[in-house]
């Protein structure tokens, strides 16, 4: 068996409830060391080299409430649910780099779900790093600037229908 299917049967494995309980109690998006599914967070780009950084966000599930409106309105311009035109993963990029404005969002991926949240961990570039510069298989990111906000990330493609 491969290292990359032996990762990938250790991180189905490990899919116990403990994790999701300890993650609820973190804050809503949190900086951490490793990923937790190595064999993904590498087929997305990620290498255990300086410059790299993770976060993991935490999503509420369902729609979006807007503020209930003050003043008199056509029943059609209430709407107080309503779906957002962006999937959660693409939110939950934004709110990353929101949280760290000095770097750049590679990719992310879903790392588990329970009842009230969608955990996802997001890969984030320090464009300003001196090995991000020399490494040529992604100093391309240096020359981008806030891709998440531009819809530039896989996620926010899927949502912009690309």
């Amino acid at each position: 068996m491969g290292i990359y299917k032996h990762l990938h049967n250790s991180f189905k494995e490990n899919q116990d409830k403990s994790k999701l309980i300890l993650w609820r109690k973190q804050d809503a998006v949190k900086k951490i060391e490793n990923p937790s599914n190595l064999r993904r967070a590498h087929t997305l780009g990620y290498k255990a080299k300086q410059g790299f950084i993770l976060a993991r966000t935490r999503i509420k599930k369902g729609g979006r409430r807007r503020q209930s409106l003050r003043r008199g309105r056509k029943p059609t311009g209430f709407g107080v649910f309503f779906t957002t035109k962006q999937n959660k993963q693409a939110i939950a990029e934004k709110r990353a780099v929101r949280k760290f404005p000095n770097l750049e969002v590679l990719n992310s991926y879903k790392v588990g779900e329970d009842g009230k949240y969608h955990f996802f961990e997001v890969i984030m570039v320090d464009k300003n790093h001196s090995v991000i510069k020399k490494d040529r298989s992604i100093n391309w990111i240096v020359s981008q600037r806030r891709r998440a906000f531009r819809g530039l990330t896989s996620a926010g493609k899927k949502s912009r229908g690309l």
